[in-house]
């Protein structure tokens, strides 16, 4: 019987939207109303400083997963480039990475659901997850679709917030707060109203926004033609950031100054309420729930991929890397969507300061991986310096540029030390990846006898 394989049935429509739809969630829905509050309107460079740090990022993974045709996923370049035990906790790391995202994903589920709903929180959290679960275990081309049309109310919403804000500033119009202009963005406080350290602590929720947009290489196993439509999603990541982050940003800001903003809410509910919309809370609620049940959905795809991934290359359970008969790793959706259900439990046990610390866990996580592409990238422009040559997606300002960009990280991590609110998940962290290097070395021994 033939082995089955991962199938390539994304199109690249889906390929466009799951990079869209990795770039919007939560963080930028959610997230932006306290990274707007430390920072004030100086945000917009630290999404401009942190947007540019990832396109370098997916410029490298890019040329990376393009250099050899059978790359399924990091695991597969950080084996080659770094060795068996980089795969191993890199692999496993993305996996938690995107566990914890959508943790606090679905618990976000379960409380905008309330909104329309008396009814417990779980509930509506099963019953999402039960749903996801069921339409990713039938083809890898229902998650495409899935993830088409959220993207898409995602890209509705941000276009409307931008029109608005352009309209409302081009006539001068008046809210509760005050006349709508451009000047609300520094007219006050400045553009560091709290100085740089109010600018310097909003990065890790800022890092946080980005978290999922290198789906698009995760996803390159199953596209129809990776050649084409990886460089294409991934050429275009720097657009989408002007335009849904920073666009986004000046819009909420012209119509809001800044210290209206809460972080305890949405700034996009606010604003649609503030400019008279009667239904804009319905509406932006509806909006935020999609933006939660697409980034669950992202969450529940990528880690089955990694764990078909770490099952195929030895790294897990060879149960990981079987596939049913849609050709889906059935068995990594499974035990990701429990260990999912599971948290979410847990985290509504601290509602206070769960979302918190679980955006925070998720930040160092993915800077790792992302840290590991890029230094897999130096040693590949190294040690095969004819594929870089022939590459027709070569990553632009290698190595420097890799340096820049970990060192960013670097001062990143440093910054999540100083902050009361970073700093416990930054220091319990570690207990991960000890855990991970305990476990292969034991696995190693195993083999070993």
């Amino acid at each position: 019987m033939a082995q089955r394989e991962l199938k390539r049935e994304l199109e690249n429509r889906h390929v466009q939207l799951i990079a869209i739809g990795g770039t919007i969630g939560t963080g930028l829905f959610l997230g932006s109303g306290k990274a707007i509050q430390l920072a004030g309107p100086s945000i917009i460079f630290a999404y401009l400083i942190v947007g540019i740090a990832i396109f370098f990022v997916m410029r490298a993974l890019g040329e990376l997963l393009l250099s050899k045709a059978g790359y399924q996923s990091f695991t597969d370049i950080a084996e080659d480039y770094l060795g068996p035990r980089a795969a191993f906790v890199t692999g496993w790391t993305y996996w938690f990475c995107w566990i914890m995202t959508a943790m606090a994903d679905i618990i976000a589920v379960g409380i905008y659901v309330q909104y329309w709903f008396d009814i417990p929180q779980w509930i509506p959290e099963v019953l999402c997850l039960i749903i996801l679960l069921g339409l990713n275990l039938l083809t890898v081309k229902n998650f495409g679709e899935l993830e088409f049309w959220f993207a898409l109310i995602k890209v509705v919403t941000i276009l409307a917030l931008i029109a608005i804000g352009v309209i409302l500033v081009v006539i001068g119009f008046k809210t509760d707060a005050g006349m709508v202009t451009v000047k609300n963005i520094w007219g006050h406080g400045g553009m560091f109203p709290n100085g740089i350290s109010g600018f310097l602590l909003s990065f890790q929720m800022v890092v946080f926004a980005f978290v999922g947009v290198e789906l698009v290489g995760v996803s390159a196993a199953e596209t129809s033609d990776p050649q084409k439509n990886i460089p294409s999603a991934i050429n275009k990541i720097p657009l989408r950031i002007l335009f849904f982050y920073v666009g986004a940003i000046i819009a909420l800001l012209c119509i809001n100054p800044w210290t209206e903003l809460s972080p305890a809410e949405s700034p996009f509910v606010k604003t649609f309420a503030l400019v008279g919309i009667p239904i804009a809370a319905g509406i932006i609620n509806f909006v935020v729930l999609t933006s939660a049940a697409s980034a669950c959905n992202s969450g529940m795809f990528s880690t089955s991929r990694i764990l078909y991934n770490l099952g195929k290359n030895d790294q897990a359970p060879s149960g990981f890397a079987k596939l049913n008969k849609n050709h889906v790793p059935k068995n990594g959706l499974l035990i990701s969507t429990l260990v999912l259900s599971a948290g979410a439990l847990l985290s509504k046990l601290i509602p206070e300061q769960a979302f918190g610390i679980v955006t925070t866990i998720s930040a160092i996580c993915f800077i790792w991986v992302w840290g590991v592409v890029l230094i897999c990238h130096i040693k590949y422009k190294k040690t095969q310096p004819q594929l870089h040559e022939k590459s027709k997606f070569k990553a632009p300002f290698t190595p420097f540029i890799n340096y820049v960009v970990l060192a960013l990280f670097a001062i990143i991590l440093i910054i999540m030390l100083f902050a009361e609110e970073t700093r416990p998940a930054l220091l319990l962290t570690p207990l991960w990846f000890i855990l991970l290097f305990v476990l292969y070395s034991s696995n190693r021994r195993k083999k070993a006898k």
